[in-house]
C-alpha cells in the first residue's frame, strides 16, 4: 500500500515550511538586506550557554564607558530577547546585532543576546525554557570568582540586571517576570530590576477591536500573526494557551504574583496595539508597577528594523530612564 504524498501545511515567506508528515524545511542561512554596522566603541563575543541544545549568546560591552570592581562604576546588564514569532531570529542576524551594538553604547550597559530554539521544530515552552537557562548561565557567572566564561563580564553589576524583549521576545520577558518573581531569590546573587516589553507578542482566540479593524499594517497582517501561533503553540492547542494569552481563560491569576517594574511600549498604529494596551491596563489594575508608552503612528518593526530611527532612539531614551529609576 502506497502512502499519501506529504503536502505543505504552513508556509512562512518561503523561508519556513511545515509539511503534513511533520517534517520542516528551513532556509538556512537567510539572506538579509540589512548590513552589519561595525562600531569600535563596542566589543562582543559569542559564548555557549546551553551545550545540550547547542545554544549560544553574544555579550556586548561598551569600551568608552570604564567599569571597575567599585559598585559605583559597575555596568548594568541588559538581556535582549529578539523577535521573530518564535519561528525566526538569531543573535547573528544584522538587525539584532546592530540593535545590541547601539544599545550597549547608548545605555552604557553590557548587553547579552541569547539564542533560543525555534518553532515548529521546538514548540513552546522551549523558547521560554531556553531564556530561563540564559539567566541561570548569568547566575553561574555571578557565583564564580575565578572561572567566568569571559572577561567581558568583569566590572558588571549582577545586582542591576534588566530584561528587554521585542515582539516574541516581549512575550518571553513576561514569562521570565512571572517565573522569577520579584520576591524570589531563585537567581541570587543576580537581581532582576525590571523588564521592558516592546510590542510584546500575545494572542487570543477572541480578536481585539484593532485586530478586526486593522487587519494589516503594511507587511504585517493578522493572518501572518495567526500563522506564527499555529507553528509555535503546542500541538492541539490554540491562542488561549497560557503561554500565548496571559489573561486568557487558561492562564493563572497574576494577582498574587509580585512582579518587578515593567515598561510596556507599543506602536500606536500596530495591529497588536489594543491587545498590548489591555495587557498593561490589567496589570495596572492589579497594582503592578507598569509604565505604558504608546508611540503615535508607529507600526511593528519600529525598534529593530530601523535602530537609528527617531522612534528607536526615543525608546532607547525611555529605556535608559526606566533603568536609572529602577537601579536604586
Amino acid at each position: 500500500m502506497s502512502s499519501l504524498a506529504k503536502y505543505e501545511v504552513e508556509n512562512c515567506f518561503d523561508h519556513l515550511k511545515l509539511y503534513s508528515d511533520g517534517s520542516v524545511f528551513r532556509k538556512d542561512p537567510i539572506h538579509y538586506d540589512t548590513p552589519f554596522i561595525g562600531d569600535s566603541r563596542v566589543i562582543y563575543k559569542d559564548i555557549v550557554f546551553n551545550e545540550e541544545h547547542n545554544l549560544s549568546l553574544r555579550v556586548y560591552k561598551p569600551t568608552t564607558t570604564k567599569s571597575s570592581a567599585s559598585s559605583s562604576k559597575k555596568l548594568p546588564i541588559l538581556f535582549h530577547f529578539h523577535g521573530g514569532g518564535f519561528c525566526f531570529g538569531s543573535r547573528t542576524s544584522p538587525t539584532n546585532h546592530n540593535m545590541c551594538v547601539y544599545m550597549a553604547k547608548m545605555l552604557e550597559a553590557v548587553v547579552i543576546e541569547p539564542d533560543h530554539r525555534l518553532a515548529p521544530e521546538h514548540r513552546l515552552p522551549a523558547a521560554i525554557d531556553d531564556a530561563c537557562d540564559a539567566l541561570r548561565w548569568l547566575q553561574s557567572q555571578a557565583r564564580s570568582s575565578n572561572n567566568k566564561d569571559d572577561t567581558l563580564l568583569d566590572g558588571t553589576d549582577f545586582d542591576r540586571v534588566f530584561v528587554l524583549g521585542y515582539s516574541s521576545g516581549g512575550n518571553l520577558a513576561h514569562h521570565l517576570a512571572v517565573r522569577f518573581r520579584a520576591d524570589s531569590a531563585d537567581l541570587a546573587p543576580v537581581r532582576l530590576r525590571g523588564y521592558m516589553l516592546l510590542s510584546p507578542f500575545f494572542g487570543g482566540t477572541v480578536q481585539t477591536k484593532s485586530e478586526k479593524e486593522r487587519p494589516s499594517e503594511g507587511f504585517w497582517t493578522v493572518s501572518k500573526y495567526d500563522r506564527f501561533w499555529r507553528l509555535a503553540v503546542p500541538i492541539g492547542e490554540n491562542q488561549d494557551n497560557r503561554l500565548v494569552n496571559p489573561f486568557g481563560p487558561l492562564s493563572q491569576s497574576l494577582a498574587a504574583v509580585v512582579l518587578a517594574p515593567m515598561l510596556v511600549v507599543v506602536g500606536g498604529s500596530e495591529i497588536m496595539r489594543e491587545r498590548v494596551n489591555d495587557y498593561a491596563t490589567k496589570l495596572q489594575k492589579l497594582g503592578k508597577r507598569i509604565e505604558y508608552v504608546e508611540l503615535k503612528g508607529e507600526t511593528h518593526g519600529y525598534f529593530t528594523t530601523h535602530p537609528l530611527s527617531a522612534a528607536a532612539k526615543n525608546v532607547i531614551q525611555i529605556s535608559k530612564s526606566f533603568m536609572y529609576c529602577n537601579s536604586n
